[in-house]
């Protein structure tokens, strides 16, 4: 089924979920803010936010620095 992440068009199996998708992408979740049409998540709703035809999702990602 086809996603909008990250303002890109990605190909993702039915039945996935918002942590699989993470994974895929070899993202800490402790590290992300998913905002989930147009909702932000909390990371221990990712695993159950399974996605649908057509979601939007951006991921943000935390990098440290100094």
């Amino acid at each position: 089924m086809q996603l909008l992440v990250n303002g890109r068009h990605r190909e993702v199996e039915q039945g996935t979920d918002l942590l699989a998708l993470l994974r895929s992408f070899d993202m800490d979740p402790r590290l992300v803010v998913i905002e989930h049409n147009d909702r932000i998540l909390r990371p221990a709703q990712f695993e159950g936010a399974v996605l649908a035809e057509g979601d939007r999702v951006e991921i943000v990602q935390f990098v440290g620095g100094g």
